[in-house]
């Protein structure tokens, strides 16, 4: 029997690479430590309640599309996803409440509520995000890395117009007046880890995703897609091995030849890392296949923030939101502040609420909603110890609620920390993009999707090409799948088009 290419991790990332290499003809094994697959995309069953665990907004259906047709299978075989409405329901601590929609008319009329003024403006930022998306869509997105050539490729006139060296909430700032909308745009900088006075405005290429692509929910909840992906995983003969981890990636000459798993030494043609990169590093290669310098840069290169998780079992039903929620603090900069300079959780945190019921009545017993509560949190460091303050953390989160008049009869409660999703899933310090997008070159020239210095070694995920988000790790696995399938020597299924 053929060497088969291994897998390590069987998150999204990892399971679609195996679809495109088992597509492909590849035998493929693929080894996940925990007893379910998905990675960061995680479900939680208890006390009655159903939890997503990981990610909650689903955007770029064309993305699952594409992967699905490579093994000639269609998304709706599998999974149903259904467009959100409100796409985010914002609360602002004024009163104000926006229900962010796609709807122009209505969205219109809400803006018009807030900043007359800042109609023209709002429609002049999509028209803006979308043309970031055009120009850096095929570069930056859906192809393999970004080469020098494929830069120069760019027309001049776009390429000036990518608008990376201010940031994004300079850029917000010249389109919108109000505080309110100011503060709703600049909140995509969290999609992958980031903070809207740092990354570079380039990165207001996600509010053209969300707000004129549209936010989905697949029914049965976010973990479907997960469950999707590995049910035509194992129809295409993907071999999946949960609660088995890979200790070690053995190499040979500066070559990939096996994976360690306890006491077992199998031989593989090639691997790909659906771990983070610098995890890899770190801890999986054997200290003589790893560049020195290329680990401390590694290591040393800012994390993206972490998350602080509170699943809650809550009695009664909350009128008042909608399935995506928004509570904002009043001093938006100083959160970021606090995440990324001081290094702790935020004093007076922005609340992400996710209430999975409201679309599933399932998700939760009859007169009582399931809610997924996510704080932008700092990566692990000495500066903040959650073992010994979470508890208090998860009051002061319930005290944020509580200052937009939402008080909870909790009677179910779990929770994630940033230790947690380390633990979990080998985020290093539990950041959830790997490296911060905080500048424009961090944003743009994440870790290759093939390793320069151990041949037959290929990376996945959010902290590599190109970048974190449920749809962007869909698109690394297909771009490290075939570039493994380029060095074998076999056709692959073409990027998708922008």
């Amino acid at each position: 029997m053929a060497e088969p290419i291994a897998i390590i991790g069987g998150g999204i990332g990892g399971l679609s690479a195996a679809i495109h290499l088992a597509a492909a003809g590849e035998r493929v094994i693929v080894f996940e430590q925990n007893a379910q697959v998905g990675g960061k995309m995680g479900e939680l069953r208890a006390e009655g309640f159903r939890w997503d665990t990981g990610p909650s907004v689903i955007t770029m259906p064309h993305v699952f599309d594409a992967l699905f047709a490579t093994a000639g299978k269609r998304t709706a075989d599998y999974l149903t996803l259904l467009p959100a409405e409100p796409l985010t329901r914002y609360f602002y601590r004024d009163g104000t409440v926006l229900d962010a929609t796609r709807d122009l008319p209505r969205m219109i009329a809400q803006i018009e509520q807030i900043e007359r003024r800042d109609v023209e403006g709002y429609l002049a930022y999509l028209t803006y995000a979308a043309r970031l998306h055009r120009i850096t869509g095929k570069v930056f997105i859906y192809d393999t890395p970004p080469t020098p050539a494929s830069l120069f490729k760019v027309p001049l006139r776009d390429a000036l117009r990518v608008d990376a060296m201010r940031s994004m909430d300079a850029a917000i700032r010249s389109f919108v007046r109000s505080p309110h909308l100011r503060q709703l745009l600049g909140r995509f900088a969290t999609y992958v880890g980031a903070s809207p006075y740092r990354a570079p405005a380039t990165l207001n290429v996600i509010a053209h995703v969300e707000l004129n692509g549209g936010v989905y929910y697949p029914r049965g909840g976010i973990y479907a897609i997960a469950r999707a992906m590995a049910r035509l995983a194992t129809e295409l003969g993907v071999e999946i091995r949960t609660s088995c981890a890979v200790e070690r990636i053995l190499v040979a000459g500066r070559r990939v030849n096996g994976v360690q798993v306890g006491s077992e030494r199998i031989g593989v043609k090639a691997v790909i890392a659906n771990v983070d990169v610098a995890t890899v590093y770190e801890k999986l290669l054997p200290a003589e296949a790893v560049s020195a310098a290329r680990l401390q840069r590694l290591l040393r290169a800012e994390p993206s923030c972490s998350g602080y998780v509170l699943l809650l079992g809550v009695q009664g039903a909350h009128e008042r939101l909608a399935h995506h929620n928004i509570f904002f603090t009043d001093d938006y900069r100083a959160e970021f502040a606090d995440i990324f300079e001081r290094g702790v959780p935020p004093n007076d945190p922005t609340v992400y609420v996710a209430i999975t019921s409201k679309s599933d009545p399932e998700d939760a017993p009859a007169g009582m909603e399931n809610w997924f509560v996510l704080i932008n949190a700092p990566a692990l460091s000495e500066r903040y110890d959650w073992t010994r303050d979470a508890l208090r953390y998860r009051d002061q989160v319930l005290a944020a609620l509580a200052k937009f008049g939402v008080t909870l009869d909790v009677r179910a409660e779990h929770q994630l920390t940033p230790a947690d999703i380390a633990r979990l899933t080998g985020a290093r310090r539990g950041a959830l993009y790997g490296t911060s997008s905080n500048t424009p070159f961090a944003a743009f020239l994440r870790p290759h999707n093939r390793a320069r210095d151990v041949r037959g070694l290929y990376f996945a995920g959010g902290t590599a090409h190109p970048g974190g988000g449920v749809p962007m790790v869909t698109l690394s696995g297909g771009v490290a799948a075939r570039l493994l399938l380029a060095d074998l020597g076999k056709r692959a299924q073409p990027p998708i088009q922008a």
